[in-house]
C-alpha cells in the first residue's frame, strides 16, 4: 500500500509493505511527518520512505525490489529511508550493502522518524516500539474503518516462524491505552475497527490476564458509537470456546473468526511447534463454524520440513471438507534463526511450490463456493467509493469482512429506491444478484 503526504514546502512518499500490522506503524510515521505533503510522484518526493516486511523470502524480495525501483527514480537532494522489519532483521548486512539508503531505522523509532529524516540520521532502538493513544495516526485508505494494535511480538515458539527474534517477547498495550485510542478515532468519525496483533489471543497474557481479549470486548462494547469491529491473528493454543463465545454474543463484534492453523496433521503440529493437538483443534474450528453467520478464514503452509505426502494429502483433505470462507498458502521459506531452518529433513522447492499449488487450487475452489453461497442473501455492506472497475459501480465490502482482506462487493446503484443518494462510509442493506467472477454483485435495497 502506498501513502503520499503533499505541504506547500516537502514532500513525502511512503510505501507500507507486507501486513495490516506495519500500516498501523506506517499511519504513526505519517502522523509524525504531517508537516509534509503526501504525493504519489516519487520521483519528485523530498523523503521516500519504505516500511519493510522481512517475513519470508517473498516479503523480503518485494521490500529490496521496492528500495531499488525509487532509488533509481528519486531526485538527487532527497531522502531515502528504509524502516521496519526486514531492516531490524539484517540491519549489519544492510548498512553495509546498500549505500543508496540514507537513513536506516528498525521496529523501534516510528515515533522518532521526524527527527531521523531532519538529521539524515539512521538509528535502531533496543525495545520495539509499542503504540499507544499518544501517538497521532494519519489513518490511510478510508473515513470510517481504522486498525487498531494490541500488542508487539510473540510468546510462540513456532518452527518456522522469526518474528521474536527481532520482534522480541509478547509486550501488550494496556487496556486503557487501546480504549482511550478507539474512543479518540470514534470522536474523528471512525466506527469500524480491526484489531490486530502478531498473536491477538495472547492479548494481556504477559500481564497475567488470560482472558484480556474477552475484557476488551466488554470494554469496547461501552463505547457509543461504533458499529463494528473483528479481531485478527487469533493463535490456537491460546484462544478458548469461552472467547468464541464472547465474539459471538457481542453486538459490536462481528462473527469474524481468523486463526492461522498452518497445517491439521498431529504429526505436523508437534514438528511445527503448534502447541495443540488435532482434537482440541478440531474442537475450536468447529465452535467456529456453528456460530450464526461466522466467517472462517485461515492460512497453511505447504512443504514444512518432515511433512510426509499423507500429511500433505491429509491437509488437502481437510481443506475440501472444512469449506473455510477465505484461506491463504504459503511454500514454505527457510528462515535463518528458527528450529525448521536446522531440520535434516528438507524437501526440495519443486515439491514445495507443488503442494503449494494444489492447496491453492483447492482453496480457490472453497471461496468459490463461499462466494457462491451468497448469491440470493441480504446484508448489510460499507460502501467505500467509486469502483476502480466502472464509474458507475459502487464499490463495496460485506460488514463482517476485513478491508482489503476479503473480497469487494459491486454495487450497480447510485442511490436509494427512494431516490436518495449513496454515501460512501455508510452501511446499507443490499441484496446479492450474482457473481462475476470474485466479485459479487448486488444492490441496494435500503
Amino acid at each position: 500500500m502506498k501513502f503520499s503526504v503533499k505541504n506547500p514546502k516537502k514532500t513525502l512518499h511512503l510505501v507500507s509493505l507486507g501486513c495490516t500490522k506495519n500500516l498501523v506503524d506506517s499511519e504513526i510515521m505519517l502522523g509524525k511527518l504531517k508537516d509534509y505533503t503526501i504525493t504519489n510522484d516519487a520521483a519528485n518526493a523530498d523523503v521516500i520512505i519504505v516500511n519493510t516486511c522481512g517475513f519470508i523470502d517473498s516479503a523480503k524480495q518485494e521490500s529490496l525490489n521496492t528500495i531499488f525501483n525509487l532509488h533509481d527514480e528519486r531526485k538527487k537532494e532527497s531522502v531515502l529511508v528504509m524502516a521496519g522489519c526486514l531492516s531490524e532483521r539484517y540491519q549489519g548486512e544492510l548498512q553495509k550493502e546498500l549505500p543508496e539508503i540514507d537513513v536506516f531505522t528498525g521496529v523501534g523509532d516510528y515515533d522518532k522518524i521526524d527527527l531521523l529524516v531532519h538529521e539524515k540520521r539512521s538509528a535502531f532502538s533496543n525495545e520495539v516500539f509499542l503504540a499507544s493513544h499518544e501517538n497521532e495516526r494519519v489513518i490511510t485508505g478510508s473515513s470510517y474503518h481504522a486498525y487498531v494494535k494490541l500488542s508487539e511480538g510473540c510468546n510462540q515458539t513456532c518452527s518456522f516462524c522469526a518474528i521474536p527474534s527481532f520482534k522480541g517477547k509478547l509486550h501488550s498495550r494496556t487496556l486503557e491505552s487501546l480504549i482511550k485510542e478507539v474512543k479518540s478515532l470514534v470522536a474523528k468519525g471512525y466506527v469500524d475497527f480491526s484489531f490486530v496483533s502478531q498473536d491477538s489471543s495472547s492479548f494481556l497474557r504477559d500481564q497475567g490476564i488470560n482472558n484480556g481479549l474477552e475484557l476488551l470486548i466488554e470494554e469496547i462494547e461501552k463505547i457509543e458509537g461504533i458499529k463494528t469491529a473483528r479481531i485478527l491473528y487469533l493463535y490456537p493454543s491460546t484462544t478458548t470456546l469461552s472467547l468464541i463465545d464472547k465474539i459471538a454474543d457481542s453486538q459490536v463484534f462481528v462473527n469474524y473468526f481468523d486463526m492461522p492453523l498452518q497445517h491439521i496433521t498431529p504429526s505436523m503440529l508437534k514438528i511445527m511447534k503448534r502447541g495443540k493437538g488435532v482434537e482440541k483443534l478440531n474442537e475450536l474450528m468447529n465452535h467456529m463454524r456453528s456460530k450464526p453467520n461466522s466467517f472462517v478464514r485461515t492460512t497453511f503452509i505447504a512443504g514444512h520440513p518432515g511433512e510426509t505426502v499423507e500429511d500433505h494429502e491429509a491437509l488437502c483433505k481437510y481443506i475440501e471438507e472444512f469449506k473455510f470462507d477465505r484461506a491463504n498458502v504459503f511454500s514454505y521459506s527457510t528462515e535463518e534463526g528458527t528450529t525448521a531452518a536446522l531440520s535434516k529433513d528438507l524437501i526440495e522447492q519443486e515439491v514445495i511450490d507443488e503442494r503449494a499449488d494444489i492447496i491453492g487450487e483447492i482453496i480457490a475452489k472453497t471461496t468459490q463456493e463461499s462466494l457462491e453461497n451468497e448469491i440470493g442473501k441480504t446484508f448489510e455492506v460499507y460502501v467505500d467509493g467509486e469502483s476502480e472497475e466502472h464509474e458507475y459501480l459502487l464499490s463495496a465490502r460485506k460488514t463482517l469482512w476485513a478491508p482489503d482482506i476479503d473480497g469487494e462487493i459491486y454495487i450497480n446503484d447510485n442511490e436509494l429506491p427512494d431516490g436518495e443518494q449513496i454515501k460512501f462510509g455508510q452501511i446499507y442493506t443490499v441484496k446479492i444478484t450474482e457473481l462475476a467472477g470474485d466479485k459479487l454483485l448486488a444492490t441496494v435495497i435500503k
